[in-house]
């Protein structure tokens, strides 16, 4: 079944398990600066090789890594001024005078890091290099400051990154909802609309047989309405039902009609055994079946026919609910239709399948009015 719910996980999940744990935000951090550590440090390490020198690999990665990872504890300083001074909204000159000075500040923080790092490990261990702080982190301050430039740009542009995408995912999280929404509300109208109408009908039916004293056939009624309105109602929540489920019901809704009608009526099935456990929208059948009783056949003395197909179709499945009444007129379009039913399932397959559909109504070849539903061939996840 269509799950309305999946892309409250997606979004609540992308968007906040990092804040609601702040060890898998931490990991995250580290991991990421020491994977780029990694991938600084290698290049070297196999130069260092290829000419011969004998620099251990433990301290060449252990000083690559932990340089590196120096910029983790100064990350959520970055990403903080990235957001109260963003340089995507607003005033950017008057932000850049923020982000410079603490860019400058920051990356002295780091080259101190670094230094005390390289002193540690030397890594290379060469003659003429300073062994006291103060040379060597000036030294590295003034030579790493566009390489830290690039590293405060680049973090500030992941956070903005992020931030877009998190955006993106609530609006088509809140999208998905409305259109969540939409569709619930069409089938509770649909629902409404079935409900009184039809039960007023049956009712009326029900008393007219009483007063013939056809008791058997008005407790069938009664039985058999009972077991319609007990299976709408177990499966009121769900948007897609599988078509056993859903010719189920109609049938339980035709047996009903087949009563009022007595020999009137006859229902003719043809559903492809490969379809019964496809997906279908809530209550599809119903609105058009009673479509065609109510304007194809319910107008006439005649014997009325409905039959109902399913088959599949490349990947797809058709639906086809065809009368054999009066047909449509020859001017007839469903946009300026006043009937309920129709615009109601139009527009609820638009919110289920988008364009990846087709709803179409027009008269059969002999005669009667024929409705054709293409919608994509799905099962059931438990399936």
């Amino acid at each position: 079944m269509q799950n309305f719910e999946s892309p409250i996980y997606t979004y609540e999940a992308e968007a906040g398990l990092l804040q609601r744990s702040p060890l898998l935000k931490w990991t995250a951090i580290v991991c990421a600066w020491a994977f780029l550590g990694v991938v600084y440090a290698a290049p070297i390490y196999l130069e260092v090789r290829g000419e011969q020198m004998s620099h251990p690999a433990w301290r060449v990665f252990g000083w690559g890594i932990l340089s590196w990872v120096a910029w983790a504890p100064l990350t959520p300083i970055m990403v903080w001024l990235a957001r109260r001074y963003s340089l995507v909204d607003g005033d950017l000159g008057r932000r850049l005078i923020v982000h410079f000075p603490a860019f400058l500040f920051l990356s002295a923080l780091h080259s101190a890091a670094a230094t005390v790092i390289t002193l540690t490990l030397q890594p290379f261990e060469m003659a003429n290099s300073p062994t006291t702080f103060w040379p060597r982190f000036l030294g590295r301050l003034q030579g790493s400051f566009a390489a830290d430039l690039l590293i405060y740009g680049a973090v500030l542009g992941v956070c903005y990154a992020i931030d877009y995408y998190r955006k993106f995912r609530e609006r088509e999280y809140m999208a998905t909802q409305l259109e969540a929404q939409l569709a619930q509300a069409q089938l509770d109208s649909l629902r409404m609309q079935l409900h009184p109408h039809f039960l007023f009908n049956t009712l009326n039916g029900i008393v007219g047989l009483v007063r013939d004293k056809k008791n058997e056939t008005a407790v069938n009624m009664l039985v058999g309405l009972s077991d319609l309105l007990r299976h709408a109602l177990e499966h009121s929540d769900r948007q897609e039902v599988e078509l056993k489920e859903e010719l189920s019901f109609i049938k339980l809704y035709l047996n009903i009609q087949q009563m009022r009608f007595s020999d009137r009526l006859q229902i003719d099935f043809d559903i492809e055994q490969s379809t019964l456990k496809a997906l279908v929208p809530n209550l599809l059948l119903q609105p058009l079946v009673e479509n065609a009783i109510r304007h194809g056949i319910g107008g006439s003395t005649d014997e009325g026919s409905i039959k109902i197909c399913s088959h599949r179709e490349n990947g797809s499945m058709l639906i086809t609910v065809s009368d054999n009444g009066a047909g449509l007129p020859s001017n007839w379009q469903l946009k300026s239709s006043t009937g309920i039913g129709l615009a109601n399932t139009a527009a609820r397959l638009q919110q289920l399948y988008g364009e990846n559909h087709r709803f179409d109504i027009h008269n059969g070849d002999a005669n009667g009015v024929a409705v054709e539903i293409v919608i994509p061939m799905r099962t059931s996840v438990r399936d």
